[in-house]
């Protein structure tokens, strides 16, 4: 069967995309893996910020806001950005970032949020509407409208060739052999490895590794605990249920693409800044992961034809905020794709500053 369209990655970025598309067009969804999910989508921290990825990325999150909170997978959390004194600078540049955005931000007294909070550190900026995410929930829900709108799952099938026949691609894989007039590359970490399978040329999307641990703490995490995060980029974390805690380094490892593992030292990383945070005793480390995130050169996504290839199409680059802005980002994409006009919901979005001819180097 000839397909109008193939989407090769069945993660966060291909389901939804799939979900958008399907009831326009005969959609089939080819994933590497025995599961979809199971690199970067299935290892998120999950949740939910509009200044997270920055200013370029927000309107995506902000638009992706109404359908996530309409669908019930969010929950909410509260971020709370925090420095010391010689962070001034730092927190005045993150609210001029968003000045005029419409992303309420607040000055705020750490101390008031966080128990137990050192006494070095006394600025903080609190992001109200930033919440949790169920992503399983999310890509669950995709995944079933993409198979009711007709699309087809095809699981344990990475890519072994790619071909331009006539007006369409040949997509042979490790569980057949398939057919489709545009071939999406919606592969994450494996977006420029498949681009370069269809002599299509790379874009630069680099694969980093992010590190996660959950842990138990003495105090025990409150309930009232919202995400905090550091105006230097270096750690957040925020509570689970049972007092947990789930916490990063926000360490960014250049990565092949692969299935990524923790590194001892990068636990130990998070550790150690997580206690120079709060005066709680670290008392176990439950769980410990790591997930790929993959960005372009400029870190914004990556949504549009290739200039050098007609029928195929980039959907890629989304980083650690794929999910959170999966709804605009699909129909954004959903609309470039098809021609049709954009989804009220986008319709103030300039879609011009994620197209991939940006990266074009020819005349």
């Amino acid at each position: 069967m000839r397909y109008d369209v193939a989407i090769v990655g069945a993660g966060m970025a291909g389901a939804s995309l799939a979900a958008a598309i399907a009831p326009h067009a005969s959609v089939v969804l080819l994933e590497a893996e025995d599961l979809p999910g199971f690199h970067a989508t299935g290892r998120s921290a999950a949740f939910w910020s509009e200044t997270y990825g920055g200013p370029g990325v927000q309107p995506l999150t902000t638009a992706s806001g109404a359908a996530l909170h309409g669908g019930g997978f969010l929950q909410a959390l509260g971020s709370l950005h925090i420095g010391r004194a010689a962070d001034h600078a730092a927190i005045d540049a993150f609210l001029a970032e968003f000045d005029g955005s419409g992303v309420a931000l607040e000055r705020v007294d750490p101390h008031a949020l966080v128990p137990g909070l050192r006494p070095e550190w006394t600025l903080g900026v609190l992001e109200q509407s930033s919440t949790y995410i169920d992503v399983a929930a999310l890509h669950g829900h995709y995944l079933k409208a993409a198979r009711k709108g007709g699309a087809r799952l095809v699981l344990s099938a990475p890519l072994v060739g790619v071909t331009r026949s006539g007006d369409g691609w040949s997509l042979e894989t490790a569980n057949g052999t398939f057919a489709a007039t545009v071939l999406v590359n919606a592969a994450g970490a494996w977006a420029d490895p498949v681009a370069r399978m269809a002599g299509v040329a790379p874009i630069g999307i680099t694969a980093y590794r992010r590190t996660m641990v959950q842990l138990a703490t003495d105090p025990p995490a409150p309930e009232t605990l919202p995400h905090v995060v550091g105006i230097g980029g270096d750690f957040y974390f925020k509570p689970e249920a049972g007092g947990k805690i789930w916490l990063s380094p926000h360490d960014e490892t250049e990565s092949a693409p692969g299935d990524a593992q923790p590194e001892e030292i990068d636990v130990a990383t998070a550790i150690d800044r997580f206690e120079r945070v709060v005066d709680w005793r670290v008392t176990k480390v439950e769980r410990r992961w790591a997930g790929l995130r993959s960005f372009a050169p400029d870190r914004l996504p990556v949504f549009g034809f290739a200039p050098d290839a007609p029928g195929f199409f980039w959907c890629a680059g989304q980083g650690g905020f794929g999910i959170q802005t999966a709804p605009a980002a699909a129909a954004l994409a959903a609309s470039l794709l098809l021609g049709h006009a954009p989804d009220a919901s986008i319709a103030g979005i300039d879609a011009s500053c994620y197209a991939p001819k940006r990266f074009a180097t020819g005349p």
